[in-house]
């Protein structure tokens, strides 16, 4: 039973650097049981705010220097359909970064809307970059029929783009620009985080309080930061788009959230800073991990980084992201935010504590000891459990010679050039059939890859990291996508949305 096994998971010491924001640590809050109501006389209906429900989205107003805000219950999710919804008509056209949020997909296919993409940058460690205010005006100009453009900023992985410049240059098409911060609820709070979207210039901001505040999951905010934006509409969708049943509890959360940042917002982001700054400074010179910062990105590549956002890379071909987080979790007791190619997403708050960090840190040290000082002790502690690949079992097994193991990873060198090339060529823009509305509705089939060519592809397929769709329903594949999806799978790369390795979904037309 669910609850029976949370009881249970709250008792074993693991320490969680991931979602949600709290850190599982209990503010002053009461039994959920005794506050659990509904509409009833005195307390507001959030749908139609009057009372003491408007007077608290007021406050968050303040707080966050919005014209107008409002609780989300049904998670950022919610606010992105909301807003593309009231800013977009049916059928219209808006331009999305390619990487956002599956919930704007869905906005695209249930408001049946024309989508133009912009491309982010690709980082040369193969995580997406920031998003060019340039290129968005490129397409603006090219695509006259645009009524919106959507980004994403930070991303998962932290990365900020120049929101002010980009919201500069939507403007000056008179276009509104909505902003998905779901990952950024802790900017413009300290000087240590980048500023939030809503004093960049953005129209819309939506951000979700869970992710990294003290507030229980699936609650968020929607800002309403102009006049290009009906305040009334936005209120419509989220009437369709929220429960009409909405829970006290969370939204109770969620003040209390806000009451916390104003009361000890200062004192809790200077413990958070230190904390940081601190992990930062002591695992910068790690042989075989890296944790990436801010100077490892070129300007071009980002605006700004999240540094709340500790990405840990390892640095040899056979140790991948799945084997450190098995390893973080099943030796350290550190369960991850994410794993993914060749790195790990440890996600912070405020809320961790001192003690977590140094986990953390001692964690990777003795990991990076590990692998540079003992391939045998590897081998004996943890390849038994399963902990690295088989790649790297096989690699132990036969490279016992400390000068061998050198010449072996330097041949792997190799590998890396050969990823940087795949992952720059094959993020680009593809053409178009139907919309993805259209192509969502038809009839799939499954398909070999060399049968596949010429087709209608019905599924999105990704390559994880960076996580940017190389192709969504509706769009042709050519001859080039079957070739890098081949070539990424060689390098050992994972490509979702495939029916299986050698298969993928069309759509007959």
């Amino acid at each position: 039973m669910l609850h029976q096994k949370l009881k249970i998971y709250q008792t074993e010491d693991i320490y969680p650097f991931h979602m949600p924001g709290h850190k599982r640590q209990k503010l002053d809050f009461y039994n959920p049981y005794e506050i659990d109501i509904t509409e009833i006389e005195g307390f507001d209906n959030l749908h139609h705010a009057t009372e003491v429900l408007f007077d608290d989205q007021k406050k968050v107003a303040k707080l966050y220097g919005s014209m107008e805000s409002f609780y989300l219950i049904n998670g950022s999710t919610c606010g992105i359909l909301s807003a593309i919804s009231a800013v977009v008509k049916r059928n219209g056209t808006i331009l999305v970064a390619r990487n956002c949020h599956k919930s704007v997909y869905h906005a695209l296919f249930l408001r049946q809307l024309q989508a133009v993409y912009v491309y982010p940058k690709v980082t040369k460690i193969g995580i997406q970059g920031q998003v060019l205010a340039e290129d968005i005006e490129q397409q603006i100009v090219q695509n006259k029929n645009i009524q919106a453009v959507f980004i994403t900023s930070p991303t998962y992985d932290g990365i900020v783009s120049d929101v002010k410049k980009i919201a500069n240059v939507v403007h000056k098409y008179g276009l509104p620009l909505i902003v998905d911060s779901a990952h950024g609820a802790h900017f413009g709070f300290s000087k240590a985080f980048p500023q939030n979207a809503i004093s960049q210039g953005a129209d819309i901001v939506i951000e979700s309080v869970h992710k990294t505040l003290p507030a229980f999951t699936q609650t968020a905010l929607l800002h309403v930061c102009s006049q290009r934006i009906s305040v009334e509409s936005i209120r419509k969708y989220l009437s369709i788009y929220q429960t009409s049943s909405p829970s006290y509890v969370l939204m109770a959360g969620i003040d209390k959230c806000m009451d916390f940042l104003i009361e000890k917002g200062n004192e809790y982001f200077q413990k958070f800073e230190k904390n940081l700054s601190d992990f930062y400074e002591h695992t910068k010179s790690f042989k075989h991990l890296k944790v990436v910062t801010k100077q490892d990105f070129s300007k071009q590549e980002i605006y700004d980084f999240d540094m709340s956002k500790i990405l840990i890379f390892s640095k040899r071909k056979e140790i991948s992201g799945a084997n450190l987080q098995e390893v973080l979790l099943k030796k350290y007791g550190l369960q991850m935010e994410m794993a993914s190619g060749n790195y790990v997403l440890a996600l912070t708050s405020l809320m961790d504590t001192k003690e977590g960090f140094q986990r953390l840190e001692c964690a990777l040290c003795d990991l990076d000891n590990i692998i540079e000082t003992s391939v045998i002790c590897m081998k004996k502690e943890y390849n038994k459990n399963n902990f690295f690949s088989k790649e790297m079992t096989e690699w132990i097994c036969t490279d016992k010679d400390r000068n061998g193991i050198l010449q072996n990873l330097e041949n792997k060198k190799t590998n890396v050039s050969e990823l940087e090339v795949a992952i720059s060529n094959i993020y680009t823009p593809q053409q178009a059939y139907m919309e993805i509305y259209e192509a969502e509705e038809l009839e799939k089939t499954v398909v070999s890859f060399e049968n596949a060519v010429g087709k209608i592809n019905g599924e999105y397929l990704y390559l994880y990291p960076p996580g940017i769709p190389m192709i969504v329903p509706g769009e042709v594949i050519l001859e080039k996508l079957i070739q890098d999806i081949k070539m990424c799978q060689a390098l050992g790369l994972e490509v979702e949305g495939l029916y299986d390795v050698n298969h993928m979904k069309i759509v007959l037309y």
